[in-house]
This record gives C-alpha cells, structure tokens and sequence, in this order.
C-alpha cells in the first residue's frame, strides 16, 4: 500500500509504533482534534504497522467467538460519548443497529469487533503508514547536548535493503503482546501457537491432511476456544485438553471484581505502594488470567459428557498434567510424553497436531527502542518509571516524550494490556500532547 509519508524534512509531533486498537484510538483522538482546529494549530501525526492492512489476532476470529468486553469498551465512547467513531455508529453505517440491539448483548461477536476496527482504521488511514517495521530508535541530541527529537528507522517498503528515517518530538510505542511458548520449544507445520489457529487449521484442510488426534496444552480462554474449535473442525479426531489445573477456572466478571476495569481504579493503583500493587494484581487475577468464560466451560463439560453417553469419547481432559517431551515421527506425526502430576506416570500420545494455547508477553522494549533505551529511568526493579500521563521518565535533559500503551501492569495496573480503557488512555496522552507541545511552543 502506498505510504502517506509527507517528506524526510518532516518533525511529526507524534509517530505511534504499531497500529493496533491503541495507537488507533490515539489516532482517532488526534485526528477528531484536528478538524477543529486551523492548520498550524493541528498535531502532525504519523502511525507505522509492520502489516499491510489492519489486523488484530486474526488467527483467533473464530466465527461464533465473542468478545469479552462490553461493545461501549470501543475505541471512543468512554471517552467520547458523542464521537462519530463509536461502534454504535459504525452498526447504523453497516445497517445493522437495530438487528444488533434486538440481541440484547453487550458483547458482539469477535468478527464484527474487528470489522469496526477495521472501518475505523480506513477512517485515518491518512495518518497510517503500513508495511513499514521499525528497526531503531535514535536519541537526537542539539548542540547543548539535549534530546528534543526522536529519529525512527523504518525498513523501506518500496527499496529493499534501505531504511527511511523519521524526526519527532514524541513516540507513542503500541506494539502489542508476542505469543510465548514454554521454553525450548520449536514451532513447526504440526506444532504451533494459538494465536496461528485458524490460518493452520485451513493449509491442513487444503492439504487434505488427516487429524485423527489433536493436543492442546493451556487453561486459559483461548485454550478452551481452541479446544472446542478443533473439536468442531474435525469431527473424526480425538482432541485433548492438557493442563496442571484440575479443571479450567471461571472468570470472574462479577460487578465488583470488574470495578478493577474501571478509569478510577487506574488512578488507585497508580498511587498505590508497591506492595498494594501486588495485592491488587493477584487478587484480581481471576478477572484475566488463565481464566475461561463460564459459558463456554459448561458447554465443553456438556460435550464431554454427551459423548461418554454415547460411547465414543472424543473430547479428553488430562488434567493435573503436564507435557514433558514431543518428538517429531518421520511421518510428521508427533509422539508426546504427557505426565500425570499426582503420580509421575507418563503416557505417549500419537498426535498430528501440538498447539501451544500458553499466552502472550509483553515485547522486549528495550531492544525495540535501543539507544533511546538508555536515557530511560526505571526502578528498583529494573522495570521502566512511568507516568500517570502514560509517558516514560527520562533524564533531565530530554524532552522529547515516549508514550507506551502496552507494557504498564507495573504502573497502570490489569488494563494496560486491555481493551477496558482504550479510549481513556488514547485521550490522556493526546491531552498530554497538547499540553506539551503548547509549552514548548
């Protein structure tokens, strides 16, 4: 796609890095600013997506999969209620506001969120510059020795084996979570991460690659939903569910619990002693974290129990289990060592398919961000100071900003990785903007 870039001469006021739900919403912020303001009044902006179009976990968009935020956790309402960009709007745009209502849900399925992504992003797509990976993050440095700039260096989409540089005043860094496997494990075309499931599923079905036995090792949603999509998918194959729980935990979405969701509880625990910070993030685990909705939790036990009435079980729960090895059969088939915690026991499954559903962490950003790592404060724990305005500390002498959406448990608390505040956090950093570049000025 071609690039919106405007010229190497160009000091953006803000580049984002990665444009997914978070640096989106930043641009819709910046962008509903900007049309109501004369010209050299206006922030120049630029996002940079290593893809090619928008895209968020495709490879989980299962077709009856639904989200797990409400749909007024959107892009704007929370911090806009009367903005254009809602998901409300983009139903009465699709002509499908009164069929969505008469559902009376407040969570859409997980496609149609992604289609109002999408058709959001279309909406700034002036401000986007896809197909361009970032590869360095340089400190600028005046002659007084200060940073007021940042130089961002982009692989060049149009010139293999050559770089653009981009100048700005501040970054605003939203590249998401990578998918983690335990250690020591390959990915391969019969071993994977969930967050590739539905692309996998389809090259074996094209290939006419018989599954007669799928693994799936996680205890957390997307472990359950790939569990109950693989049992869907091939319906002549055994799947089992391995994990060192005793069952999957429910998800506790209880009014109170999700008060830890709220704007304000970012604020509590932004204040809080580090020690309440822990307090908070464990007690509230259950809200997030290798948790299953329970709907989907009854459904699965329905199935399994269902299928031991009918005589032919394929749907297996090796609980208080663990995988110990895998080796790859000359056939490509797969033998894998699963131990039964309370007793040490193993047995060997003949599988075709291994999918890691083990989660996601944060990305490195010191390696992301490189030099400009270095005029970063951080902590007692070596983990990066932040401020409540979402902007990292950084030594006296510079005051060129980097924003993080992403990356904040330690600071901000649960939502940092979420949805639940999105909007909220795009309209405290575009605030934090203004102000300082209105200070600057």
């Amino acid at each position: 796609m071609k690039s919106p870039l405007n010229g190497s001469d160009t000091t953006y006021d803000v580049l984002g890095i990665g444009f997914g739900p978070s640096n989106l919403a930043l641009a819709i912020a910046i962008d509903e600013h900007n049309a109501e303001l004369p010209p050299r009044e206006r922030l120049n902006a630029l996002f940079l997506e290593r893809q090619s179009g928008f895209g968020w976990h495709r490879g989980m968009l299962i077709d009856d999969a639904t989200m797990q935020v409400s749909f007024l956790k959107d892009l704007v309402t929370l911090r806009d209620p009367s903005s254009d960009f809602s998901f409300l709007c983009f139903l009465r745009e699709r002509g499908r506001l009164i069929d969505f209502l008469n559902q009376k849900t407040l969570f859409p399925l997980r496609l149609e969120f992604h289609e109002y992504f999408e058709w959001a992003a279309e909406r700034v797509r002036h401000l986007v510059a896809y197909d361009h990976v970032v590869v360095a993050v340089e400190p600028v440095r005046d002659e007084s020795g200060a940073v007021a700039h940042f130089d961002v260096v982009c692989r060049d989409p149009e010139r293999p084996g050559r770089t653009v540089t981009l100048r700005a005043r501040n970054i605003s860094v939203a590249v998401g979570l990578e998918p983690h496997v335990p250690p020591g494990v390959e990915l391969s075309e019969r071993i994977w991460h969930n967050s590739q499931l539905l692309p996998r599923v389809t090259e074996l079905a094209a290939a006419g690659t018989p599954v007669k036995r799928a693994v799936v090792l996680g205890a957390g949603q997307s472990a359950a939903e790939t569990v109950d999509y693989l049992h869907r998918s091939f319906p002549e194959a055994e799947v089992c569910a391995v994990f060192a729980k005793y069952g999957y935990t429910p998800a506790d979405d209880s009014p109170f619990a999700n008060r830890i969701f709220d704007p304000e509880a970012v604020d509590t625990y932004f204040v809080a002693p580090s020690e309440v910070k822990q307090s908070l993030f464990d007690y509230h685990r259950s809200t997030n974290y290798s948790v299953v909705d329970m709907e989907l939790i009854e459904a699965l036990y329905a199935t399994s129990y269902q299928e031991k009435v009918a005589g032919r079980e394929r749907l297996r729960f090796l609980n208080v289990s663990r995988i110990r090895d895998v080796l790859t059969r000359d056939d490509g088939s797969l033998d894998i060592a699963v131990e039964y915690l309370p007793t040490g026991e193993q047995q060997v499954l003949r599988a075709d398919v291994l999918v890691h559903a083990t989660g996601y962490r944060p990305r490195d950003l010191t390696s992301l961000l490189g030099e400009a790592a270095k005029i970063c404060l951080r902590d007692d724990e070596d983990a990066l100071r932040v401020s409540r305005d979402h902007r990292v500390e950084t030594a006296p002498d510079v005051s060129a900003g980097i924003y993080l959406q992403g990356g904040t448990e330690h600071t901000h608390g649960l939502t940092s990785t979420l949805l639940s505040t999105t909007a909220i956090r795009a309209g405290e950093i575009h605030r934090s903007l203004v102000a300082r570049r209105v200070t600057s000025v």
